[in-house]
């Protein structure tokens, strides 16, 4: 089978956990936690990290950090994994959903304005699939309103919007570090931010409230989502290969989009002349007027052992949110879209045999 994705561990991960299991120090507390806080928001242009135990986690603390809660509103994209708005409802608030652009699959900023009321709290930009969201229209859209930024980076480890990494642009960016994400530490995620106070708010609620001066005091309730100091040496040996993990993916979809671009059929992965995409999964669409299905293109891949994957659904079709919207961009996307396997050992004589099994389907 070739695979969908997988994780690039070697070495530098081995040696450092090792280190770490000899250490003693393999729960919450240990030098590799703020080692990975420090490598990591350092390389997306940021003063502070906060590590946690999973993306989603990132999330709800960014929303609590905020203090967002019941009679709030935040907007989401349409379309994205369900933890985007999942994490809303957590903390009482509802997601207000907003349709996608048609190139990039990113938030709309054009949708965004009429959806803004005067419980609106904070905008969620996704930066789906490795490719940025347009962060200028956004971030100016929420300075004139008062709104917080909080950037859903979870899939776009590296990716930039105009120079600058994401997760840097929004007042907060929330990463993953999943098993099939650019980089991880088996499940992971961190919050990255320049507010020092945030940091601080953050770090008591990632620790069941308790306060840093007196043990066992708890002022507020508080969370258990904190990364494990193992997690952290592997996160730290994932930050040595980080720039030729994402340069791979660039190979990987430069390839795809060179041997699939002559099939009108398809509409491929676009990027930006403002972006730098990082294509954690290189997806493509299928155009309706071909009357091909996409699930029948996953299971004639499947057949010849090549794992591949839908599009996420919008997120107001799954049923915890039926009564949301109804998004034509979003839809459009979901219904043809497929992801293919983009994972770091992919050669390119397994890329070429996808790329022929593709047209091969299209041909019949």
């Amino acid at each position: 089978m070739i695979p969908i994705s997988e994780p690039w561990i070697d070495h530098e991960e081995i040696d450092l956990v090792m280190d770490c299991l000899k250490s003693g120090w393999i729960s919450s507390q240990g030098k590799y936690i703020e080692e990975f806080e420090t490598a990591f928001s350092g390389f997306c242009g940021t003063r502070f990290g906060v590590a946690t135990s999973n993306g989603t986690t990132a999330l709800h603390l960014a929303l609590l950090t905020l203090g967002i809660g019941p009679g709030d509103e935040v907007i989401v994209p349409a379309l994205s994994f369900i933890a985007s708005a999942n994490v809303v409802l957590y903390t009482g608030a509802k997601p207000v959903f907003a349709d996608v652009d048609e190139r990039t699959w990113t938030l709309d900023p054009s949708k965004l304005r009429p959806l803004i009321t005067n419980r609106t709290k904070a905008i969620i930009p996704v930066h789906l699939y490795g490719h940025p969201a347009d962060m200028g229209p956004i971030m100016k859209l929420a300075e004139e309103n008062q709104l917080w930024v909080i950037e859903d980076a979870a899939e776009a480890h590296g990716a930039e919007y105009k120079g600058e990494k994401v997760g840097s642009l929004g007042h907060m960016g929330c990463f993953s570090f999943y098993g099939n994400k650019i980089i991880s530490t088996g499940e992971g995620g961190m919050i990255v931010t320049n507010n020092p106070e945030w940091v601080e708010k953050a770090r008591i609620l990632r620790d069941h409230g308790m306060s840093k001066k007196i043990k066992y005091w708890h002022p507020v309730v508080g969370y258990n989502f904190r990364m494990t100091n193992i997690q952290a040496a592997i996160g730290l040996g994932q930050m040595t290969k980080l720039g030729r993990l994402i340069e791979k993916k660039r190979e990987i979809a430069d390839r795809y989009t060179q041997g699939l671009k002559k099939n009108r059929g398809l509409i491929l992965s676009a990027e930006e002349t403002w972006a730098k995409s990082v294509y954690w999964l290189y997806s493509i669409i299928l155009k309706p007027e071909i009357e091909k299905n996409r699930d029948d293109l996953i299971t004639f891949l499947a057949q010849a052992q090549v794992e591949s994957r839908p599009v996420f659904y919008p997120i107001p079709d799954l049923p915890p949110y039926h009564g949301f919207g109804t998004f034509p961009a979003a839809s459009r996307i979901s219904k043809g879209g497929i992801s293919l396997p983009s994972g770091f050992n992919l050669t390119s004589s397994e890329q070429n045999q996808v790329i022929e099994l593709i047209q091969s389907y299209l041909d019949r």
